[in-house]
């Protein structure tokens, strides 16, 4: 006959209190599915809609009335509806971008806004055709004045650039946060919240309009 000792005796049940936890946490973590990632994807595609072409020739001196046709896109990876909103600002070399660390937005001047609810997995792609038509030049400083999008004019408070060099637009993805009832710069995902926002510099190096077509 064998004869365990009380010291064997504890040590096989506390081996077997172990075992049975990690039967446990193994079949939780096998049978229980993991949470699903909450995000957006956000872009913006050139004119022949891919990620290329947004300016005519490559070439990002633009002049005045010379329409760029671009797409934005959102696709909800949230896993219910959100209602989104798209703002586009207009800046400069010394216009602060989105801080990726504090979460905050640019400050630069928002022209127009585009919002909608999108359901869980929809994506909402739309043509944005914009131009600068009304900008002035003086003692080596460009000023941007009125831009065009999608037919209608905005106004713009007066950026100005070197030469016409280092324009930007900022476009910024901001959804409605239920805990504080308002649009917010990015979202809550996951136990974190993050954001999205894309930018694309031009120079405006030729304020002259384009003579009319003969």
């Amino acid at each position: 006959m064998t004869f365990i000792s009380r010291q064997n005796k504890r040590t096989l049940i506390a081996v077997f209190v172990v075992l049975i936890v990690v039967a446990e946490v193994t079949a939780y973590f096998t049978t229980t599915p993991l949470p699903k990632e909450q995000f957006f994807q956000f872009y913006v595609l050139g004119s022949n809609r891919l990620a290329a072409d947004y300016y005519p020739d490559d070439n990002p001196n633009l002049r005045l009335d010379a329409p760029l046709s671009w797409y934005l896109g959102v696709t909800n990876f949230m896993g219910n509806a959100q209602l989104i909103e798209i703002r586009l600002k207009i800046g400069n070399e010394t216009t602060n971008a989105p801080n990726d660390t504090t979460d905050a937005p640019s400050l630069g001047q928002v022209l127009i806004s585009f919002d909608r609810f999108l359901m869980d997995n929809e994506t909402w792609e739309f043509p944005f055709v914009w131009d600068i038509s009304n900008a002035t030049t003086s003692g080596g400083s460009t000023h941007i004045l009125t831009v065009q999008i999608n037919s209608k004019s905005y106004q713009v408070a007066s950026w100005s650039a070197t030469n016409g060099y280092n324009f930007r637009v900022i476009l910024e993805l901001w959804v409605w946060q239920t805990e504080s009832n308002a649009l917010e710069f990015g979202w809550n995902g996951n136990g974190e919240h993050r954001i999205a926002w894309l930018q694309l510099w031009f120079n405006l190096t030729n304020t002259t309009p384009p003579l009319p077509q003969a």
